[in-house]
């Protein structure tokens, strides 16, 4: 977890005895007031998952909204909040709820097989006309949502890091690092995840770009520590394999 991260969790643990207070009081308006202050990343999480879903064509662009979502934690938050025992499980707490009311509208499905059982033959020409593809969907469907259109949706979180974490897999890092750029990389990954079923998307996204650990995945997502962990695994092992395959094939 990087400083930020960190310092931005003890923020969220330190107003949660304040909210509990305002709670007591049935002062809703500070309460909701204190809440907008650590939905900063819980919204975020929120636009990530609706954009994987709507491209997977689960509902239409129209259909929800973020807010939509907000709201109802709102609710949630406000009606449960005695739930959480301690401070500094709070932050973690939100994102259950959150990943709650997501999982409650958002269908799981499949693994495109087709796509990874046939990633070891696909030409240079095949996989640069499949991102050519993959952005021109993101930028002319899913970009059009104002909600989504902002710079925390296009920041690049995903890195090289965290696919290849192997002591001796430094030089393929550093040979990818040569040949691609940041938004290079992170449209190929990106290309790559939306082949997995939204779960395991959501399981690696949690893990990579919120930092959360196994433990702390397993809660959010109500699942075992080794569900996660195969998860995770499952999901970089498809990741090294394509890019091997695209990039890297003189060293296989």
């Amino acid at each position: 977890m990087n400083y930020l991260q960190r310092e931005f969790h003890l923020f969220v643990a330190q107003i949660f005895p304040d909210l509990l207070k305002s709670k007591e009081k049935k002062d809703k308006e500070t309460f909701n007031k204190l809440i907008l202050k650590v939905l900063p990343s819980i919204r975020k999480y929120v636009k990530q998952r609706l954009v994987a879903a709507i491209k997977k064509g689960h509902f239409s662009k129209n259909k929800y909204k973020p807010d939509d979502f907000v709201d109802q934690l709102f609710i949630e938050v406000y009606e449960h909040i005695e739930e959480v025992k301690k401070a500094e499980d709070f932050y973690l707490w939100l994102f259950r709820k959150t990943n709650q009311l997501l999982e409650n509208i958002i269908e799981e499905e499949e693994f495109d097989e087709l796509f990874f059982k046939n990633i070891d033959d696909y030409s240079k020409l095949e996989w640069d006309e499949m991102e050519e593809k993959f952005s021109a969907d993101a930028e002319g469907d899913l970009l059009m949502m104002d909600e989504l259109d902002d710079s925390s949706f296009h920041k690049n979180d995903y890195t090289l890091n965290h696919v290849f974490v192997e002591d001796d897999e430094q030089n393929y890092i550093d040979k990818l690092d040569k040949e691609l750029s940041d938004a290079k990389t992170q449209k190929h990954m990106q290309m790559i995840l939306h082949k997995f079923p939204l779960h395991m998307q959501s399981v690696f996204e949690l893990y990579s770009k919120y930092n959360f650990n196994v433990d702390e995945i397993s809660i959010i997502k109500g699942i075992t520590q080794k569900e996660v962990n195969r998860l995770i695994e499952e999901t970089r092992n498809e990741l090294r394999k394509s890019f091997f395959n695209r990039y890297l094939t003189d060293d296989i």
